[in-house]
C-alpha cells in the first residue's frame, strides 16, 4: 500500500502543476483578446489588428486612411500626430518632428546626426551627457529624446488600434529595419515600455514582408526549395533580402511552410527622402532665381518656405513616376510670392543619378551573403513606395537580368500584414496555421576573454581567444552555452561584434561602437570552496538570441560533479518523479541557486528557444558548438562558425579531463541527454547504486554596457510618468473642447427652433423671449470669457440652459407623438376586441378559455377605452402652452398591459390540446372532422362475413392507450348514414363524456 502511495504521489504533483498552468493561462486570455502589429516606416506607419471576429485588418485613422504619418507636433500645450501634425510642419516647422528615427539609438559623434542637422536645420538639438545622446530641444521648458517621441506615437497608434477594435489593446509585434543593431533594437523596446505596451516581438520588416507572401500563397509551397528575393526601398532606406520557401517537417504539426531568410543587404541613406531633398534644393534654387535681382532673402534660411517645398517635392515625385513633366506650384512661399515653375522627368533623373547607381549595391550584398547567384533566384518583388519610381525599376531590372519585376504584393501594407499574422501566432488568444519562420542574424556576435597560459620554458604569459557565439547569417532565436572550465577564481569576459568587414567604412562609422558589454563575474573562488570534494565542470554562461533580435545573458553558474550511492527505493522515486513532470511539461524548470539539478533540466536550457523551428541536425550542430569548453585553442580558425567546433571541443575536453573514462565525455561536453549514460544494461545494472549528483552554484553577474547604455529605472519611469501626463492633459483638453462645442451647438439649435411654428404653438411670447434672453447671455458669456472656462463651468452653464428648455422641448416631442401612439392603441384595442368577441363563440365543448380569463381581458379593454376617452378630451380643453395631461408614456404603458394579457390568451390557445369527442353508449364514434383527408376516410374497415359493420373488432393494445386521439382518427364516410346516425347520437350524449370505456368495444 505504501509503494502505491508514493507511485501515485508525483503523478498526482504533476497533475496539479498542470492544472495550476492551464489556469494562468486562461486568465492571461481574458487580457489578450486583440493584438495588433505597426509597421514603423520612416515617412509613414501602417497599424493592423487581429480580435475575434476580425481577421487581419488595416486599421483606419481619424482621417480613414490607411496609413498615417510618422510625424508629431510638440507645442506647450497640445500634442498632434499623424495628419494633423504633417499639417502644422508647415505653420510650426521647428516643433513638429519627423524622421527621428534616424537618431533611435545614436551618440553625439554618429554620421546620421550631422546628417539629420543637415536636413532639417530648424531642429535644436540638445546633447545628454550621461548616455552622449541627443534630445530634442523644442523650448526651454520642453525637450524630449527620441526615444520619448517614438513612445508618443507608439501610444497614439494603440489608441487608433483600440478606437477600431472597440476594445484595449495591450500586446503588439512592431517592425524594424533588418540592419538595427542591438543599440537600435533596445531603444525601441524602451520606447514601447514607456507606452505601456507588451512587445511580443520585435519583427524585421523584410521578415514580416516575406510572411505575407507566403501566408497568402500557403498552397504554392511545396518540398522543392523556391528562392524569392524582395526589394524594399520606402522612403529612409533600402533592404534587400533573399527568402527560401519549402515545407519542412516539423516535431509538432508535421508538414508545414517554411520561410528561411537566406541573405540580407542594405543602403541606410538609399530612399524617396533623399530624391525629395535634391527636388527640393532644385526648386529652392529656381525660386532664388526668379527673385535674383530683388534683394530677396535665400528662401533656404526660411524653416517655413522649406516646409512647403518638401512637401510639394514629395508631391512632385510621385507626379513625374506617372508623367513625363508636371508643374510645381507654391501658393504663398515667402513674402507673399508665388512659385510656379517646370520640372521634367529627365531633370529629376539626373538630381538622383548618383543614387540611382547604388540601387543594385544591396542586391550584390543579399547574393554575396547568401553565397547564391542570381539565376537561382526564381522571382524579384518589388516593396516599399520609393519603387514606383520608373528609373529605379529599370535600374534595378538591368541589374537582376530577369524578363520583369514582380508586382503582386501590396508594397505598402505587406509588412504590415505579416507582423499582425505574427503577433496573432505569438498571442495565446488566436489559433492560426503554422508557418515556420527562421531570421537571420546580420552581425555576428562573438565572446572575447584573456587567460594566463604556462610556456614551455616555464614563463606565463597572457593569451587572447575568441569564439563565435552567433555566427553572420546563423538563424535565430536561439540559445547558446559556453563553457569555461580551466577558471577558479573572478575573472573578465567581453561580448563584442564579430567580423564586419561586409561593411564599408561610412556603414562602420554610422554602426557606432563594435563593443557590446563585459562581463564581470564574481562570486566563482567562493563557489569552489563550497563544494571541494566535488569535481568542477566549468563555468557556464548561458546567451539568449530572442525572437526580437536582442542578446541577453541569462545567467552564470559553476556546476559541480561527485558519485553518490543512493537506495534503489530513492532513486527510483526521484527518477518516476522527475519522468513524470517532463512528460507532462516537455522538459524542466531553471534549476535555484545551490540545488542539485537534472540532466532534463540542463538539456530543456541549453537547447534552441523553439525546436520546431530548427532541424534535428541544426539543433546537434548548435549543441556542439555552443557546449564546447571555450578555451580549448587560443586562435580561433575560420570554420568554427560553421559548426566546426565540436571535434575541437571534444579534443580539449580530453587534455583537460586528463585521464577521465572515456564514458564521461557526454557529461562533459554538455548538458544535453542524460548524465553518464551507460553503453550497455549489464553496467547499468551494476553501476545503478552510485548515480552522479550536480549541484549548481550561481555566480554574480556585473554587466557594463559599452555601445549605449540603457535608461536607468529611474529616469525611464518619470519618461513614462511625463508621457502619461500629457495624454491626460490631451484627454482633458478633448473634453473641454466637446463640452464647449456641446454648448455651443445648444445655443445655435435652439435659438432656431424658437421661430419654428411647431415651437411658437407650444409657447407663449414671454417664455420665448426668457429663453432667447438665456441664451443671448450664455453666447456672450462664451465668447468672452469661454476661452478660461473650466469642462466644469461649460457643462454647468448647459445644463442650466436644458433645464430653461425642458418644458418646451417636451411639449413638442409630446405633440410629434400622439397621431403614432393614438393609431396604435386604437388598433390593438379593436383587435383585442374582436378576439374576444371570437373566444365567446367557441363552442362550450371546445372552449379553451376559463370565464375568469375572458373576463379580465374584457376589463382591461373596457378600461383602456375609458382612459383614452377621458383623457383625450380632458386634453382637448387644455391651452397648447400648458403641461399635457395625454403622455405617450401612458399609452405606451396602456398598450403594454394590454398587450400582455392578449399574448397571454394567445399562448394559451397555441399550446392547447383538443379535447376528446365522447361515445355513446353503442360505442358509436361521433362525427368525423370537417377537415379530416381524403385518404384517412376511404381507409374503412369491411367487417368479414357474418358481422355486422357496427361490430368493433378487439383492438391493439396500442390504440386502447392512444385515448381520444385514436378514436378520433379512425376514418368515416362524411354524408353517408353512419356519419349521420353518429352525429345525431352524439347530440344525444350527455355533456362531460369523456370517452368509451373498453368494454364497450369488447
Amino acid at each position: 500500500m505504501a509503494a502505491t502511495v508514493r507511485r501515485q504521489r508525483p503523478r498526482r504533483i504533476a497533475c496539479w502543476a498542470l492544472m495550476t498552468v492551464l489556469l494562468a493561462d486562461l486568465l492571461a486570455l481574458s487580457d489578450t483578446l486583440a493584438v495588433m502589429s505597426v509597421d514603423l516606416g520612416s515617412e509613414s506607419m501602417k497599424v493592423a489588428i487581429v480580435k475575434p471576429g476580425v481577421p487581419m485588418e488595416i486599421v483606419l485613422n481619424k482621417e480613414s486612411r490607411r496609413k498615417t504619418p510618422v510625424t508629431v507636433t510638440l507645442k506647450e500645450n497640445e500634442r498632434f500626430f499623424g495628419d494633423s501634425a504633417a499639417s502644422m510642419a508647415i505653420k510650426n516647422p521647428k516643433a513638429t518632428l519627423r524622421y527621428f528615427q534616424y537618431l533611435l539609438g545614436k551618440q553625439e559623434n554618429n554620421p546620421h546626426v550631422a546628417l539629420y542637422k543637415a536636413r532639417f536645420p530648424e531642429h535644436e538639438l540638445g546633447f545628454d551627457p550621461q548616455r552622449r545622446t541627443v534630445y530634442f530641444q523644442i523650448s526651454p521648458q520642453l525637450q524630449f529624446s527620441p526615444e520619448e517621441v517614438l513612445s508618443m506615437l507608439l501610444n497614439y497608434s494603440r489608441s487608433l488600434a483600440e478606437d477600431f477594435a472597440e476594445q484595449p489593446i495591450k500586446d503588439a509585434v512592431i517592425t524594424v529595419p533588418a540592419f538595427f543593431n542591438q543599440a537600435e533594437r533596445r531603444a525601441v523596446l524602451q520606447a514601447a515600455r514607456m507606452a505601456g505596451l507588451k512587445v511580443l516581438q520585435l519583427i524585421n520588416d523584410n521578415t514580416a514582408t516575406a510572411l505575407s507572401y507566403g501566408v497568402f500563397r500557403r498552397k504554392d509551397i511545396n518540398s522543392t526549395a523556391q528562392n524569392i528575393m524582395f526589394y524594399d526601398m520606402g522612403s529612409g532606406s533600402t533592404v534587400c533580402t533573399i527568402v527560401t520557401y519549402q515545407t519542412v517537417k516539423t516535431k509538432d504539426a508535421g508538414m508545414q511552410p517554411q520561410l528561411q531568410i537566406r541573405g540580407v543587404g542594405f543602403d541606410r541613406t538609399l530612399g524617396g527622402l533623399e530624391m525629395e531633398l535634391r527636388l527640393r534644393e532644385h526648386l529652392a534654387g529656381l525660386f532664388n532665381e526668379q527673385r535674383k535681382g530683388q534683394r530677396a532673402n535665400d528662401v533656404r534660411e526660411n524653416p517655413r518656405a522649406m516646409a512647403k517645398l518638401l512637401r510639394e517635392a514629395n508631391r512632385l515625385k510621385t507626379v513625374l513616376s506617372a508623367n513625363a513633366d508636371h508643374v510645381a506650384q507654391i501658393e504663398g512661399l515667402m513674402d507673399d510670392v508665388d512659385f510656379k515653375a517646370k520640372v521634367t522627368r529627365a531633370e529629376f533623373e539626373e538630381l538622383c543619378a548618383d543614387l540611382f547607381e547604388r540601387v543594385p549595391g544591396p542586391v550584390q550584398q543579399a547574393l554575396q551573403s547568401a553565397e547564391m547567384k542570381l539565376d537561382e533566384i526564381e522571382q524579384v518583388i518589388l516593396v516599399g513606395g520609393a519603387t514606383r519610381v520608373p528609373k529605379v525599376q529599370e535600374v534595378l531590372l538591368k541589374a537582376v537580368g530577369k524578363e520583369e519585376l514582380g508586382k503582386n504584393i501590396n508594397a505598402d501594407e505587406a509588412a504590415a500584414m505579416g507582423a499582425v499574422y505574427q503577433a496573432a501566432a505569438l498571442s495565446k488568444a488566436f489559433k492560426v496555421k503554422p508557418f515556420v519562420v527562421r531570421d537571420a542574424v546580420i552581425y555576428p556576435i562573438l565572446v572575447e576573454f584573456t587567460r594566463e597560459v604556462e610556456e614551455e620554458t616555464g614563463v606565463r604569459s597572457l593569451k587572447h581567444n575568441k569564439r563565435v557565439l552567433f555566427s553572420r547569417m546563423g538563424p535565430y532565436p536561439q540559445r547558446k552555452v559556453i563553457t569555461f572550465n580551466r577558471y577558479s577564481h573572478d575573472f573578465n569576459f567581453h561580448i563584442n561584434y564579430g567580423d564586419l568587414g561586409f561593411l564599408g567604412p561610412e556603414d562602420l562609422r554610422v554602426f557606432g561602437s563594435q563593443n557590446l558589454t563585459t562581463v564581470k563575474l564574481k562570486g566563482v573562488g567562493e563557489s569552489f570552496k563550497k563544494y571541494p570534494d566535488y569535481e568542477s565542470k566549468g563555468i557556464k554562461a548561458h546567451f539568449n538570441l530572442d525572437e526580437s533580435g536582442v542578446l541577453s545573458l541569462d545567467r552564470v553558474e559553476s556546476v559541480f560533479e561527485t558519485l553518490v550511492e543512493d537506495s534503489p527505493e530513492e532513486e527510483s522515486t526521484l527518477t518516476k518523479l522527475g519522468n513524470t513532470i517532463s512528460s507532462l511539461f516537455g522538459g524542466g524548470s531553471t534549476p535555484d541557486t545551490k540545488e542539485n539539478g537534472t540532466d532534463t533540466v540542463q538539456e530543456e536550457e541549453e537547447g534552441p528557444v523553439e525546436g520546431s523551428k530548427d532541424e534535428p541536425g541544426e539543433q546537434a550542430e548548435l549543441k556542439e558548438e555552443a557546449e564546447a569548453p571555450a578555451e580549448d585553442t587560443s586562435s580561433p580558425p575560420p570554420p568554427e562558425a560553421k559548426g566546426a567546433a565540436a571535434p575541437e571541443g571534444e579534443k580539449a575536453t580530453e587534455k583537460d579531463g586528463g585521464d577521465k573514462p572515456e564514458a564521461q565525455k557526454p557529461s562533459e561536453k554538455g548538458e544535453a541527454g542524460s548524465e553518464g549514460a551507460p553503453p550497455a544494461p549489464e553496467e547499468e545494472k551494476k553501476q545503478k547504486p552510485a548515480r552522479k549528483q550536480r549541484m549548481v552554484d550561481e555566480i554574480g553577474v556585473e554587466l557594463v554596457v559599452l555601445d549605449l547604455p540603457d535608461l536607468p529605472e529611474d529616469q525611464l519611469a518619470r519618461s513614462a510618468q511625463k508621457l502619461q501626463d500629457l495624454t491626460l492633459r490631451d484627454l482633458q483638453k478633448q473634453e473641454r473642447e466637446k463640452a464647449a462645442n456641446s454648448l455651443e451647438a445648444f445655443i445655435f439649435e435652439t435659438q432656431d427652433k424658437l421661430y419654428q411654428p411647431e415651437y411658437q404653438e407650444v409657447s407663449t411670447e414671454e417664455q420665448r423671449e426668457d429663453i432667447s434672453g438665456k441664451l443671448s447671455a450664455t453666447s456672450t458669456w462664451l465668447e468672452d470669457e469661454g476661452f478660461g472656462a473650466t469642462t466644469a463651468m461649460l457643462k454647468e452653464k448647459l445644463a442650466e440652459l436644458r433645464k430653461l428648455c425642458h418644458g418646451l422641448f417636451f411639449r413638442v416631442e409630446e405633440r410629434k407623438k400622439w397621431p403614432e401612439r393614438l393609431s396604435a392603441l386604437d388598433n390593438l384595442l379593436n383587435h383585442s376586441s374582436m378576439f374576444l368577441k371570437g373566444a365567446r363563440l367557441i363552442p362550450e365543448m371546445d372552449q379553451i378559455f376559463t370565464e375568469v380569463e375572458m373576463t379580465t381581458l374584457e376589463k382591461i379593454i373596457n378600461e383602456t377605452w375609458a382612459w383614452k376617452n377621458a383623457t383625450v378630451a380632458e386634453q382637448a380643453k387644455l391651452s397648447a402652452t400648458e403641461k399635457p395631461v395625454l403622455l405617450s408614456k401612458d399609452i405606451e404603458a396602456k398598450m403594454a398591459a394590454l398587450d400582455r394579457e392578449v399574448q397571454y390568451l394567445l399562448n394559451k390557445a397555441k399550446f392547447a390540446k383538443p379535447r376528446p369527442r365522447p361515445r355513446d353508449k353503442n360505442g358509436t364514434r361521433a362525427e368525423a372532422p370537417l377537415n379530416a383527408s381524403a385518404s384517412d376516410q376511404s381507409e374503412k374497415v369491411i367487417p368479414p362475413p357474418g358481422q355486422t359493420e357496427d361490430t368493433k373488432p378487439i383492438p391493439e393494445p396500442e390504440k386502447e392507450t392512444a385515448g381520444p386521439e385514436a378514436a378520433d382518427s379512425e376514418p368515416l364516410e362524411l354524408g353517408g348514414p353512419a356519419a349521420e346516425a353518429e352525429q345525431k347520437e352524439h347530440s344525444e350524449q350527455p355533456t362531460g363524456q369523456k370517452g368509451t370505456l373498453k368494454n364497450d368495444e369488447l
